[in-house]
């Protein structure tokens, strides 16, 4: 089907699909369900009366483990040592202040009066605990802190680095980072004591949270009595819960539904350009997309500005590296415009010829790849059936996979060519985080093992620079050697689109999505 005569179709079906919902609400809850069975049948309207909100969030969580899951943060439970303000600065939260004594040796000093969710206070020996259990379970924070030993004196934490780490601060505003009580190692996975606004009452692994107020918050008990956080990776079903009612605020919207949720005055949509960049991740391992002509002929291929017009109907900007010009290390290069010439080009470079059918083959082998997208982004399967598309207009045949779980299944296999994928490029607003994540061998984010040599003498410059102006330099430079080997094909920047009831108040959109509840949300 044609995108143009798909889209239109989808609009259809989103409508039909909405005005069912609203003679038979209870039908369209699906995936939506909260964890706890009393609550199931409670829509937005029915928790006016209380200070009560429903959240339907894009991503399912098995976890509440920080050291496995960033989504402690996100619902409010726990606190990080530090976070972004709104020009994207490293700013303090539950570190006060800091210190760099030296290249690889920290001062930080705790809060005072702040105490977790079980009553027990906030020490440095509390934070050094819970850090050193992060590093533990999770190899990739232990490679990006870089801590070789800690120290608690009171609230006073000293901290020595393995090597000279400048952004070390900036790194522990991580969730994966947020500190919580490590005593009770047996709940922390579906009850962690952390030291944020709200405490879970309950959770239900990929169902979602309830939670309740934690009357104890160190920065002013939240305004909101008790909140359902619950997950659905269907953008359509958030868009009809929030629709019907059932939900306040629903998370990463599909484009396509922002129109007719607008027409609603008891709703309204923010779409807010973010921090994030969607593209398409290449196994290096692959038969076909080892090649570096290969990879660079899917590079061209992208059709840029269809995804943005026909697929983020505008809330999005075409893609030109990682990081988009707004940042100071932004690449000033227009975005690659859809070239199929060069494409087949490259791919002839690359050994392909066509059949007599018109299908690339090499030593006798069609060339056929497999390509996997996920639904937490509903764009994202729409952008692989576009590119399958373009692709079949030049003679290659796309095998489109959708998965539950993106990074367990493309870090236990490697049967995979490519994939529409999604990541935070610079969270903490320097580029440091993607490059050190997503590129180095062993980063957080390197679920396809990318190994790029040219790299690491740069990045290992980056790690130990503190001035800013030769981090944007170096940062830069760092693209364009990534760039010129083209281990992803950077798409668009697209927006946060968050749907919101009009009883939320104190909404505040986070361009680093690492806070969704804070104590300042409320319902009128």
């Amino acid at each position: 089907m044609a995108l143009t005569a798909w889209k239109k179709w989808k609009k259809y079906a989103l409508a039909t699909a909405i005005s069912a919902c609203m003679i038979v609400s209870a039908g369209c809850s699906g995936g939506a369900s909260a964890p706890e069975a009393g609550d199931q049948d409670r829509t937005a309207a029915e928790a006016a009366a209380s200070k009560r909100a429903v959240v339907l969030f894009h991503v399912k969580s098995s976890t509440l483990d920080p050291a496995d899951n960033i989504i402690t943060v996100k619902a409010g439970i726990a606190e990080t040592l530090t976070r972004l303000d709104a020009d994207l600065g490293v700013k303090p939260w539950l570190a006060a202040s800091w210190t760099a004594v030296d290249a690889s040796r920290w001062e930080f000093l705790i809060r005072d009066n702040v105490t977790f969710q079980d009553g027990s206070p906030l020490t440095a020996e509390a934070v050094k605990a819970s850090l050193e259990r992060t590093m533990a379970r999770n190899e990739s924070m232990k490679l990006a802190l870089k801590i070789r030993s800690m120290t608690a004196d009171g609230q006073k934490l000293a901290v020595e680095t393995l090597e000279p780490h400048p952004a070390l601060a900036s790194e522990l505003l991580n969730p994966h980072t947020a500190i919580i009580q490590v005593k009770e190692e047996a709940s922390i996975a579906s009850a962690p004591v952390g030291t944020g606004p709200f405490r879970v009452a309950s959770f239900a692994q990929d169902a979602g949270i309830e939670l309740e107020r934690h009357d104890g918050y160190w920065d002013g008990a939240a305004k909101l009595e008790q909140v359902s956080f619950r997950f659905n990776e269907d953008g359509n079903v958030r868009a009809l819960a929030l629709q019907s009612g059932e939900a306040d605020i629903a998370t990463q919207l599909p484009a396509e539904s922002v129109e007719a949720i607008r027409l609603n005055p008891k709703l309204k949509v923010e779409s807010e350009p973010g921090l994030r960049v969607h593209f398409l991740l290449f196994n290096p391992q692959g038969e076909a997309t080892g090649d570096l002509r290969v990879r660079q002929a899917f590079d061209v291929l992208l059709d840029r500005r269809s995804i943005v017009e026909d697929i983020m109907l505008g809330h999005a900007a075409p893609a030109n590296g990682p990081f988009n010009d707004r940042l100071p290390f932004g690449r000033t290069a227009a975005a690659a415009e859809q070239d199929l010439d060069k494409a087949k080009q490259l791919l002839e470079q690359a050994g392909y010829a066509p059949d007599a059918s018109g299908s690339l083959v090499k030593d006798g082998k069609k060339l056929t790849l497999k390509l996997l997208t996920y639904k937490a982004r509903p764009e994202l399967p729409l952008i692989a059936q576009l590119l399958q598309s373009d692709a079949a207009k030049i003679g290659i045949a796309i095998d489109i996979r959708t998965v539950e779980n993106i990074d367990d299944t493309i870090r236990q296999n490697r049967d995979w060519d490519l994939v529409t994928y999604s990541n935070l490029s610079a969270p903490r607003g320097d580029g440091g985080f993607f490059l050190n994540s997503a590129l180095m061998p062993g980063g957080s984010l390197n679920a396809a093992d990318i190994r790029i040599d040219e790299l690491t003498d740069v990045m290992k410059t980056l790690n130990a620079t503190s001035e800013a102006e030769r981090r944007i330099a170096l940062t830069r430079e760092a693209v364009d050697i990534a760039m010129s080997r083209t281990p992803h094909a950077y798409a668009v920047y697209p927006n946060l689109i968050v749907g919101l009831n009009e009883r939320i108040v104190g909404w505040r959109t986070d361009p680093s999505e690492y806070t969704i509840l804070t104590n300042e949300l409320d319902v009128s």
